[in-house]
């Protein structure tokens, strides 16, 4: 049976398309090898409509958490290839999605003109798969994220979110804009292996789903201290500098890395703030933010999100949430030279940055890139 409609599959298509095929010509007239094929606008929403209900469905309880790529079965190394290609039908996806949970597995899909049917099938499963590809993950029940696969093992980057009827199409451009943080810079696909760290530790933070805070100080420094109620609950000495040794060893030390971002990641679920300085060395969590002696209250914040349509707001601090957000608001405020990362409950993420230009708090919504 065909699959119910979904609209947004169909609007989102055409800019998708355009996305991925603006990427691989860039590459291509680089000079670059190995690189996917772009789908059509019927492969596109075909996709993201069997995602959307298979991800409504469940199967022996659980949410189905799906990953499918575009790719044909000469483009992957290494596939596990059925015998007879299943068609791409919701019912089929969740029945399925418990072999492909793991990350880094993807359904495979491909164009089934070969079978005499005008239509899509899954060939298989795949672990590598081209540059560019298209990837679509479903990430919660009518949560879809369209990624597209960087030349770094594991590696993605955001392109749309569709969530219900909702359609975030991720602005690459927001990487120009003065005062970007580097952290963004990374979120967006364009940072270096310093920057990814962070990205990691975002990513991390959300993940836990308790909410948290994360100051990143300047290394050396004690001026943050004025803005940290005296004694901190969870000072720590020597500073913890697993994570610094290891991101010096990037290439060697993945796994070792992944690790020590979790364990930072959760000392952020502590009530109160971690700290911890440009150079990754932690110095506390648990820390209480308060306003340094003589600074003003923090009354605005210019609040902004890396989607294409996104308008500028200028909002009070609560407004973005609780103490958490207002805490944050306030310590960026008066110590400008920092960041701040804050997760919340609910899944939003804010990174708070000192903006220059503005002369004020700038508030970078960064969820959409996080998924």
């Amino acid at each position: 049976m065909p699959s119910q409609g979904y609209p947004p599959a169909h609007t989102v298509a055409p800019a998708v398309r355009a996305h991925f095929q603006q990427h691989i010509d860039e590459a291509r007239a680089a000079g670059d090898t190995g690189l996917a094929t772009v789908p059509g606008d019927r492969a596109i929403a075909a996709i993201i409509e069997a995602a959307f209900w298979a991800s409504l469905r469940r199967e022996e309880g659980y949410v189905p958490k799906i990953s499918l790529a575009y790719v044909g079965p000469e483009e992957g190394s290494h596939p596990l290839t059925f015998d007879s290609p299943l068609p791409l039908q919701p019912s089929l996806l969740t029945k399925v999605a418990p072999a492909v949970e793991r990350a880094g597995i993807h359904l495979a899909i491909w164009n089934d003109r070969h079978s005499g049917k005008d239509g899509f099938s899954v060939w298989g499963t795949v672990r590598n798969i081209p540059t560019f590809c298209f990837v679509l993950e479903v990430a919660a029940p009518g949560l879809l994220v369209v990624k597209h696969h960087r030349r770094e093992p594991g590696k993605f980057v955001n392109v749309v979110v569709l969530e219900g009827d909702q359609i975030k199409i991720v602005d690459e451009d927001a990487s120009k804009q003065p005062d970007c943080p580097s952290l963004l810079n990374s979120l967006l696909g364009f940072g270096g292996r310093s920057e990814s760290v962070l990205a990691r530790l975002a990513v991390s933070m959300r993940a836990h789903g308790r909410g948290g805070a994360l100051l990143v100080v300047p290394p050396g420094g004690n001026e943050w201290r004025d803005s940290i109620i005296s004694p901190i609950s969870y000072a720590i000495a020597p500073p913890f500098g697993e994570l610094a040794q290891l991101a010096r060893e990037e290439a060697k030390s993945r796994d070792g890395i992944r690790r020590a971002v979790d364990a930072i990641a959760g000392l952020t679920a502590v009530d109160g703030a971690t700290v911890m300085t440009r150079d990754y060395d932690v110095l506390a969590f648990g820390a209480k933010i308060s306003r340094r002696k003589g600074s003003a209250l923090v009354e605005q914040v210019m609040v902004t999100e890396p989607i294409e349509g996104g308008a500028v707001e200028i909002v009070h601090p609560s407004v973005l949430g609780g103490t958490r957000h207002l805490s944050a608001a306030q310590f960026v405020h008066d110590q400008r030279d920092t960041l701040a990362l804050v997760a919340s409950v609910d899944g939003h993420f804010t990174v708070f940055a000192w903006s220059e230009c503005e002369e004020m708090v700038h508030a970078h919504r960064v969820e959409a890139l996080l998924l």
